[in-house]
């Protein structure tokens, strides 16, 4: 019996197709990411992912679309990244308070440990330590004193409950051992006109959020919660620097992927968003914006997940603070 020629073409075709299974995979990524982001839009962490995503895109030659998921401190953000399938096309962006901090005070539907495959942890941000211009304090040291003089007078802003300034505040409390208090706000940016009227005393804010209002004369900055001082504001002491050794209040952005990612998957990303943080471009925009790169391995990331687990466990603790 004669064989056509495109049957023969065929039948040779899907031999190979049958002796090389590998084939027939599809090259990652071959359809858009999504990245999860549990800010709204314009915030830093939002400006972070819109950065981060551009040039992500541009390397791996697919779209990446950034997902603002808001509400519930964070944590419907994580909880939905926690549950997406693990096949590196759903990611997210998130900071300690999302992973780490929220998962002691709320009950939520997942592990920081168990639930995420860590990528890479993107940045860290001090945090500034501000006061109103009528606190008559122009340093820690005169704001402690001036505090310990007034127990239970000064107040300290934040933007809510269990947030990362929350947190700073209270660590600073704890360090100090003065009696100030919290009023909780809802978001940062809603706390500062109240402090630049000097309805409340002082607060630990992300530092782009009042760095325009410090250098207007508008507030005053007394210190970073950083180890190292700020590249944005050199002149600034740590508070490790001011009489607190090792002190270190700071806020990270994490990249993140659902638990069980394919190993491979999670190395793509990693090496792609290394080569992205090493442009000098990109590099400016984050430190214009107050934010330090850094730009781990998944061991490491996971590492200070680890670590921060139960140093803000025990803070939490000791300061008796409650879930809203």
């Amino acid at each position: 019996m004669k064989v056509s020629r495109p049957f023969l073409i065929l039948a040779s075709l899907l031999q190979l197709f049958l002796a090389d299974p590998l084939a027939a995979q599809p090259v990652y990524p071959d359809k858009p990411i999504h990245m999860i982001v549990g800010f709204p839009p314009g915030s830093q962490p939002d400006i972070v992912a819109r950065l981060l995503s551009h040039e992500l895109a541009a390397a791996m030659r697919s779209p990446v679309v950034v997902d603002n998921v808001t509400g519930a401190s964070g944590t419907i953000a994580a909880e939905r990244l926690a549950k997406a399938t693990p096949d590196g096309y759903t990611v997210g962006l998130l900071s300690q308070t999302h992973v780490v901090i929220s998962p002691i005070l709320h009950k939520v539907a997942y592990d920081p440990l168990r639930d995420f495959s860590p990528v890479s942890q993107i940045s860290v941000s001090p945090n500034l330590l501000v006061v109103a211009t009528t606190v008559p304090a122009n340093s820690v040291a005169q704001l402690v004193e001036l505090a310990k003089r007034r127990p239970g007078q000064l107040t300290f802003a934040s933007s809510g409950n269990g947030s990362g300034t929350h947190m700073a505040a209270e660590l600073f409390r704890s360090a100090a051992g003065i009696d100030i208090r919290h009023i909780p706000y809802r978001g940062v940016v809603a706390a500062v006109p109240d402090l630049l009227a000097g309805r409340v005393t002082m607060m630990f804010s992300p530092l782009p959020v009042v760095l325009p209002q410090v250098r207007l004369g508008q507030l005053r900055a007394l210190a970073v919660t950083s180890l190292r001082r700020s590249e944005a504001m050199p002149e600034l002491p740590t508070l490790a620097e001011a009489g607190y050794p090792g002190f270190e209040a700071t806020n990270w952005y994490g990249l993140l992927a659902p638990a069980g990612a394919p190993a491979s998957v999670v190395t793509r990303l990693h090496v792609e968003v290394i080569k992205a943080l090493q442009l000098p471009e990109l590099r400016r925009k984050l430190t214009d914006l107050g934010i330090e790169v850094v730009g781990n391995g998944p061991d490491e990331f996971t590492s200070v997940i680890r670590t921060d687990i139960p140093r803000w466990t025990k803070l939490i603790k000791d300061a008796a603070i409650k879930e809203d």
